[in-house]
């Protein structure tokens, strides 16, 4: 199908926007702005190819310290998001 790229602000985390490159319901790609380096690098690279709901299962609900959320979080977050507008699409 399409290939598309969503852009999200995060809420509570270090990293300010997190930019997920989609295709079939697939993530093909995932960068941040801000927050660890390194371990959003991971995260990335652990994330490209797996399917957006695989990935929501697999980082909603983590946190960060002792705040109640963190980036895997606001990753999942930000794609049931996507999810939601795209079956608002689809029905509307």
């Amino acid at each position: 199908m399409s290939e598309e790229t969503i852009k999200y602000q995060t809420r509570g985390t270090c990293a300010r926007e997190i930019t997920v490159v989609v295709e079939d319901d697939v993530i093909k790609q995932t960068s941040f702005l801000g927050g660890c380096n390194g371990n959003l690098k991971g995260i990335s690279s652990l994330l490209s190819g797996m399917k957006i709901t695989d990935a929501i299962k697999r980082l909603k609900g983590i946190t960060c310290g002792d705040k109640n959320t963190s980036c895997p979080d606001q990753l999942a977050l930000c794609l049931e998001q996507y999810i939601t507008q795209k079956s608002k699409a689809i029905v509307g």
